[in-house]
């Protein structure tokens, strides 16, 4: 469902002065993954992070497009700071996994374009069609799918968050916790100034 501006906003002040303000001051590569036996994981805990990997690593290929697709610079900025964060997150979410002797996804780009079919996507993730439409894009054409595209995609990582926190026990795992804050943080914060850049695309197209 697509969420408008107001609402964005609204989350991400909802997130900046709550479910973060226990993480306040903690950069991503600071976090500890190591096994806590102290601190259990619910299959909910496991579902997210194993779900969020393939999600993570379709923004990826998305993102990865941008800097010989893309005609504006912000566009490009965005991406690639999107590259650096998502994929940083993935090693997380893999080494949680494995450190738990749990299956790690695959997140190999060609695997997220060609193996995996429309249904079992994660929400927010693009179709194998979108995906085929994005990447044939050019210049400002570029620019409005991709960010209409990521907008889309970010919300259905902030509705995989919300999923977590309202399944009962999930999140109390410190480490996952942290990482979920931290994913609800960015996306949030990055799908407003998305819409700001869509607002400012050339009109038409």
């Amino acid at each position: 469902m697509r969420t408008n501006r107001s609402a964005v906003r609204a989350l991400a002040a909802v997130a900046a002065a709550g479910v973060l303000a226990a993480c306040a001051g903690t950069q991503r590569r600071d976090i500890d993954l190591s096994p806590r036996p102290s601190l259990p994981h619910t299959e909910a805990d496991v579902r997210f992070m194993s779900g969020m990997i393939p999600h993570h690593a379709q923004a990826l290929v998305m993102a990865g497009w941008a800097e010989t697709n893309a005609s504006r610079n912000d566009v490009k900025v965005l991406a690639r700071r999107i590259v650096v964060g998502q994929r940083d997150e993935i090693a997380l979410m893999q080494m949680w996994l494995r450190d738990r002797n749990l299956p790690v996804p695959d997140p190999d780009p060609q695997h997220m374009m060609h193996g995996m079919q429309d249904h079992e996507l994660m929400p927010g993730m693009l179709t194998a069609a979108e995906l085929e439409q994005l990447g044939r894009a050019r210049g400002t054409e570029f620019d409005r799918l991709f960010l209409t595209y990521m907008i889309r995609h970010h919300e259905g990582a902030v509705t995989m968050v919300d999923e977590l926190f309202a399944s009962p026990g999930a999140a109390q795992n410190e480490d996952v916790f942290r990482l979920a804050s931290d994913i609800y943080a960015d996306q949030t914060t990055e799908i407003e100034r998305m819409y700001e850049m869509l607002d400012s695309l050339p009109a038409g197209g």
